[in-house]
């Protein structure tokens, strides 16, 4: 190995080299494999929709024989046929044919690649880990650190169906044919193992073997200069040279970044239309093609300089997309109308009480868009993404409600079966839980809590909703009045429209049908680039996965995986097999630098699972264990405890709040833990002290803690707990206290819960929509914790001169007296305030000639907010009907307060207070507002609230004139 000298600064965090293992493979139930006939276009009949449908030219019974090429084997089938061209109903069937259906589609294709030795791997979340991307976008993402050489490969082929999100595009969602936020990528992946000729190979045989598309349907897209490509295509698998196009490096080049890994790629088209011929093919046009299969031949890294570089270890990524392959096979127009949506969309159709086959199109675009939403909505709430303003939580809202507005559009009420005050989005959950089955099983125990979220976050859009409505008919009426006063026609503003669709989710439809009804129009062209600035932040935040290969990736390739020691001894003898600085290998390393070391064995833990990585010591010695360098970390504690402390509070959690609550992330420190778990509400004092009393009694228990390594799915069978978003391989390690908890974990633990000593809850609160965090203390913190605790007692009991059992009924008094006193003082500042208002009534001037309307606008010097309002409306009470009256008043050097008090004589003539009060308060560098007849605002800058009332007496002096003439 040579020689290093290692006086470095070591975390265990870089200490060692990890495996990420490869969670095992789910297994789909079996379906019965029908027909893949493939029938010859030029001897089929078309129907309305352009699809060729193959009609037999026999009268009476037939025997027909064909060979399955997924089951392998001849079989022979008796069926009538006839000379009549096909009816759209037959064709609409083919939803229902076991063998084109979406899961039999997912099932096939995965088996055509575990026989071609491909590991099959479930589906990874979509919350990806990945911090560089917000929700799981492509099917290689779970694969990115084996493609970067972070991670030694634990197979050299794997399959995948992924479930996916992308939202950029989402306006494009059901007026397209294929855009869709939700679906799901059929992959295959190669890592160092075959490459371009196997892969090529491969895609042509499940596609027109398989699958039995027409080989002279597809079409094939490979890289201008890919001349090998382009070879194996043509001369190996025959396809025609005028089907092979060649196109450029926006189209057919692959990259993650300005650097990284990249490479040409080569992708399949199916041809709707091959009447249309071969001259002037423009495969982007979506009326004639969809491209469905598409091979990334990942062999070179691009550096700053733009030069490429030949990998050493050449990989395949490839995606089919499932929802196209399925639209292909079943002969439907678009993607939505495959079986995988469209028992979605008919369930919303019956809510809204349309014909799917019958509506125009518009009503179609809505269903569609509510068919596609309603699947994303619920895998992302399924995966832990619950409703928020911020990051993935903002995704699923903003989902969420396009969907519950779409829903309005199409005239949905309530739940849409009666009940006007309900919701509906549940009842479509409902059948998209259904159909998941095969794509997530997870999806069904969810289930509940899927629902009662929707419902939650329905009702609470709804109310939003309608406060838009208002809001919406507020700028009609100044539409109206701006356009009646300046002799223009009424126009609602782009921003105003954009506020409307962005804020309060009123699609700009609705408001251009409600304006249009009250003669006002929409300026679309401002709204459109209002619109245009959200997608190009939307585009530029979300559609990128991001690599880098860093020069280590070759060294940590060649290094054997580190030797995990932690759970049975906290020190040992260790080599180090490299060093790598700013990721790249070197041979030594200064005082002072930040090293990454690599060793063959360590009893370091890292970061993983919430539990935060160990800390201590690494000694570097020369012969005769001459210690060469020690390298010392500090604040080294035992965080054991607060790990089985989790363990515990998620079986106690389970056991008072319900079986379905979850853990939705963790932090195992050495001084505390914090846990988040799906609830939708606060946990009540009771609950709270009911799981403090479980967990103490299970520390005071003394039970020994079990642990062992077993194949996951003995694991799972025997109701171990799976941390949610975490990868597992084939076998796993179990960490039961027996009769209490069971759980998948990684991490390490107490021996007996009597080591845990205490346990206390420190925090229970909300930290997002459906996501609570219990902050807590164990061991030695919770010790800790108790004797401050105490001790703030003693000194509390100290200063009110009371035993500690009193010292509530004592504070309780205090405070008491306190709110009397404050409102004393507040009784007699408004006396003062009255008084002082008594006397400058005689200040009060009249505007208007035949209404007179009396008008105060006057300082109160320092009073404050509550006793300007009481002086406020005493004077109006005073002055009577019609007056208008503006008070201002500075508490101190830093605050101003402004109040504005009209009369409905002064209201009615429409002037507003809440509207006139809002500009007066921003020239004393303030806001505010409030009804019609009284409004408050605040300001700081005390020394501008003399030109601010001079503001508003000229102001309110010229608006009541004119109103009042």
């Amino acid at each position: 190995m040579g020689s290093f000298k290692l006086p470095v600064s070591l975390n265990s965090r870089h200490g060692c080299k990890f495996v990420l293992p490869f969670p095992t493979s789910r297994f789909f139930s079996p379906f019965t494999t029908g027909c893949d006939n493939s029938s010859d276009p030029n001897t089929g009949t078309r129907d309305h929709r352009g699809f060729i449908i193959q009609t037999l030219a026999l009268v009476g019974p037939s025997r027909l024989s064909y060979r399955n090429s997924h089951a392998k084997r001849s079989q022979h089938f008796t069926a009538r046929a006839s000379a009549q061209p096909l009816t759209e109903e037959l064709v609409e069937d083919k939803r229902s044919d076991l063998s084109t259906s979406g899961d039999s589609i997912r099932r096939r294709f995965l088996e055509f690649y575990a026989a071609r030795g491909h590991k099959v791997l479930p589906s990874a979340s979509l919350v990806p880990e990945d911090p560089t991307v917000l929700l799981t976008i492509a099917g290689m993402l779970q694969f990115k650190p084996i493609f970067l050489g972070k991670v030694p490969r634990e197979v050299p082929r794997a399959a995948t169906s992924q479930r996916c999100i992308r939202t950029n595009d989402v306006e494009n969602v059901g007026r397209t044919s294929r855009h869709q936020t939700f679906f799901e990528m059929l992959g295959n992946f190669s890592f160092g193992d075959y490459f371009k000729q196997d892969a090529i190979r491969w895609a042509w045989e499940l596609a027109t073997v398989e699958f039995g598309l027409p080989a002279d349907r597809l079409w094939i897209s490979v890289y201008e200069d890919d001349d090998e490509t382009f070879s194996i295509w043509h001369d190996e698998l025959g396809v025609p040279a005028h089907r092979i196009k060649r196109l450029g490096e926006e189209d057919n080049f692959w990259t993650s970044g300005v650097t990284g890994p990249c490479g040409p790629c080569s992708e399949i088209y199916y041809d709707f239309h091959p009447e249309k011929g071969y001259s002037d093919v423009d495969l982007g046009d979506d009326a004639r093609f969809i491209e469905f299969y598409n091979l990334v031949f990942m062999q070179y890294n691009r550096h700053e300089d733009g030069s490429l570089e030949p990998l050493k270890q050449k990989n395949i990524d490839t995606g089919l997309g499932l929802e196209r392959m399925a639209r292909i096979l079943q002969q439907v127009p678009n993607n939505y109308e495959t079986d995988l949506i469209f028992p979605i969309i008919e369930k919303a159709s019956n809510l809204a009480k349309v014909s799917y086959q019958l509506a125009d199109e518009s009503t179609k675009t809505n269903l569609k868009i509510i068919g596609d939403h309603m699947r994303a909505i619920v895998y992302l709430i399924s995966d832990g993404v619950f409703p928020s303003n911020i990051g993935r939580g903002y995704v699923v809202r903003r989902l969420i409600r396009r969907a519950v507005r779409t829903g309005r559009l199409l005239g949905i009420k309530g739940d849409g079966v009666g009940n006007s005050e309900g919701a509906f989005l549940p009842i479509l959950a409902e059948e998209v839980i259904k159909l998941s089955t095969n794509i997530d099983p997870d999806v069904k125990t969810r289930g509940s809590r899927i629902l009662d979220e929707l419902k939650r976050e329905e009702l609470r859009f709804v109310l939003t909703l309608e406060r838009g409505e208002k809001l919406l008919e507020q700028m009609l009426i100044d539409a109206l009045s701006n356009a009646q006063k300046n002799g223009t026609v009424p126009c609602l503003s782009g921003k105003d429209a954009f506020l409307l669709y962005d804020t309060y989710g009123f699609p700009v439809e609705i408001t251009k049908e409600v304006a249009d009804e009250r003669g006002v129009g929409i300026d679309m062209d401002s709204f459109d680039i209002e619109m245009e600035n959200q997608r190009r932040q939307s585009q530029a935040a979300h559609n990128t996965v991001k690599l880098s290969v860093e020069n280590g990736a070759e060294l940590t390739e060649n290094i054997p995986d580190t030797e995990f020691l932690g759970y049975s001894t906290l020190s040992t003898k260790a080599v180090v097999e490299g060093l790598l600085v700013n990721g790249k290998p070197v041979r030594q390393v200064s005082e002072g630098n930040e090293v990454e070391v690599l060793l063959d064995r360590t009893p370091f833990y890292a970061e993983s699972g919430g539990q935060i990585g160990d800390h201590g010591f690494l000694y570097v010695t020369e012969s005769g264990n001459h210690k060469e360098a020690v390298v010392e970390v500090k604040d080294v504690q035992n965080p054991w405890v607060h790990h089985t402390a989790t363990h515990l509070l998620q079986a106690a959690l389970k056991k008072v709040i319900g079986q379905e609550t979850s853990q939705a992330g963790s932090l195992v420190a050495f001084d505390r833990l914090r846990f988040d778990f799906n609830f939708n509400r606060s946990l009540r004092e009771n609950e709270l002290v009911e799981i403090e009393r479980l967990i103490n009694q299970w520390i005071g228990d003394a039970t020994l803690l079990e642990t062992k390594v077993m194949p996951l799915t003995d694991a799972k069978k025997a109701g171990a707990i799976a941390m949610f978003g975490e990868k597992y391989g084939e076998q796993v390690r179990v960490v039961e206290v027996p009769g209490v908890s069971m759980e998948l974990c990684g991490g390490t633990h107490v021996s007996n819960t009597s080591e845990i000593r205490g346990f206390k809850i420190i925090s229970e609160q909300g930290i997002a929509s459906g996501i609570r965090r219990i902050e807590a203390v164990a061991g030695e913190a919770f010790i800790e914790y108790v004797i401050t605790r105490d001790n703030y007692l003693k000194q509390l009991c100290s200063t009110l001169k009371v035993n500690a059992e009193d010292v509530t009924t004592r504070v309780n008094n205090l405070l008491k007296d306190v709110r009397e006193a404050r409102s004393e003082v507040s009784a007699a500042r408004a006396k003062a305030a009255i008084y002082k208002a008594s006397t400058i009534i005689s200040k009060a001037f009249t505007v208007g000639s035949s209404s007179k309307i009396r008008v105060v606008v006057e300082s109160m010097d320092d009073i404050d907010g509550d006793a300007l309002k009481s002086a406020a409306e005493y004077l109006i009470d005073t002055l009577q009907d019609p007056a208008a009256v503006v008070l201002g008043s500075c508490p101190d050097d830093k605050r101003v307060c402004l109040i504005a008090a009209f009369t409905p004589g002064v209201v009615n003539l429409g002037i507003q207070a809440g509207k006139f009060i809002g500009p007066i308060a921003k020239l004393c560098g303030g806001k505010g507002g409030g009804r019609p007849n009284l409004a408050q605002a605040g300001g700081s800058e005390p020394e501008k609230l003399v030109v601010a009332l001079e503001k508003a007496r000229d102001e309110l002096t010229s608006l009541v004139s004119e109103k009042a003439a």
